[in-house]
């Protein structure tokens, strides 16, 4: 259903990948319970009468019900408690109705478990105590990782999906990370940055710093996106929120190879006896591509392997799809949006609908994720309309 990569790298990842394909327990969700999901249809390019719709940052603050129960605990806290995890995943589940729920963490959760000192601090972001600029530093977080990840490092994540799965029964449950390029913005900023100007300037003058910074982010984000697939994840999404203040060349040499390596443990997994949905994808697992402003970047982020690529609100869907035609997208109700009058949010749905209808198949999501000041009512009135309307 996809077009398939051409770069030079990914063609020699292909021939390695070829021998390292595993299959997913029996009793995986994706053998079963999702197969047959609307979002596991999309996202394998199968489309259904009505268009399934999650929104990104649905579970979180702008739920009244999450707000108490975060109450005097830290986010990162709160992200490795597989109880309240659980508990905040399922929040928008039950109260949008949802087609599928995304796992409630951040994209910093790996490396604070792995040994990073960093802290997501209210009103900023994540903050990092040493960024990381030299090789010296590189080799500091190498350390962390001597015998490559250690099994079992994602515990509290791995608790938290396996008692997630239970609960969802045929609803989809995404894994999520946070793609290298990301990483590496905030482990060299030392913070959030608007232009990612200290990591654009090492990729450039410490080449091979940066090279073996990425390829040491690429696999702790393959072995965080394992095992929450192995877990019984029925999806994986990975972010690059940064990506799009970076040129399409400096993205296709120096940031999709490392991209590519971190999909590479998801993309190796089949799923056994995959039938319906899955099986038009090739019996693979769903994996989803999405950066904020990288409609210049679309071909070549779904060209590190992904199955679906999402959209944020600047490029319209239709123009998504004649970019990188025969793929399922996700996307692109504008956020800004969601706090105008009715009328309008409901003018706009219609027509991110109709402009989805360009590619094969489309999951409707936001174009960004969800502000904290959202009115929750709106988010389920856009999923009872978007489930309402058929597709055209």
């Amino acid at each position: 259903m996809s077009r398939q990569p051409h770069h030079g790298h990914d063609a020699r990842a292909r021939d390695v990948r070829i021998e390292r394909v595993t299959l997913l327990p029996a009793d995986h969700p994706l053998t079963g319970a999702t197969a047959s999901s609307p979002l596991v249809r999309a996202y394998s390019g199968e489309r259904s009468p009505t268009t399934p719709v999650w929104f990104m940052r649905q579970a979180g603050r702008s739920l009244p019900e999450y707000r108490a129960l975060r109450t005097g605990i830290r986010m990162l806290e709160a992200c490795l408690d597989p109880d309240l995890v659980t508990e905040i995943t399922l929040q928008p589940v039950r109260r949008h109705g949802v087609d599928a729920a995304i796992f409630f963490s951040d994209i910093v959760v790996p490396l604070r478990l792995i040994g990073v000192d960093v802290d997501i601090v209210p009103g900023k972001g994540p903050v990092l105590a040493h960024p990381v600029r030299t090789a010296a530093d590189v080799a500091a977080l190498r350390a962390l990782t001597p015998d490559g990840v250690p099994a079992g490092l994602f515990e509290p994540v791995t608790t938290a999906v396996g008692r997630l799965v239970g609960e969802l029964g045929s609803t989809p449950l995404i894994g999520f990370a946070g793609a290298p390029f990301t990483l590496a913005a905030y482990l060299v900023e030392g913070g959030p940055s608007k232009d990612q100007l200290a990591a654009r300037t090492l990729m450039h003058s410490e080449p091979e710093v940066w090279a073996d910074l990425m390829s040491w982010l690429a696999e702790l984000t393959g072995a965080f996106l394992l095992a929450q697939i192995s877990a019984g994840a029925s999806a994986a999404q990975l972010f690059d929120s940064w990506a799009g203040g970076l040129s399409l060349a400096d993205y296709t040499a120096l940031v999709a190879p490392h991209s590519s390596a971190a999909l590479a443990p998801v993309r190796d997994l089949r799923v056994p006896g995959a039938s319906t949905g899955v099986a038009a994808n090739g019996g693979r697992v769903p994996t989803v591509h999405f950066g904020v402003g990288t409609g210049h970047l679309l071909g070549a982020m779904h060209d590190v392997g992904v199955d679906v690529v999402g959209v944020d609100y600047r490029t319209p869907l239709d123009a998504a799809a004649a970019v990188v035609p025969g793929v399922p997208l996700q996307g692109n109700v504008d956020p800004a949006l969601l706090a105008a009058p009715w009328p309008v949010l409901k003018a706009h749905v219609h027509d991110v609908l109709a402009r989805g209808a360009a590619a094969p198949a489309h999951v409707l999501n936001l174009g960004h994720g969800v502000p904290p000041d959202t009115d929750p009512e709106v988010l389920t009135r856009i999923v009872e309309t978007v489930h309402a309307a058929a597709d055209r």
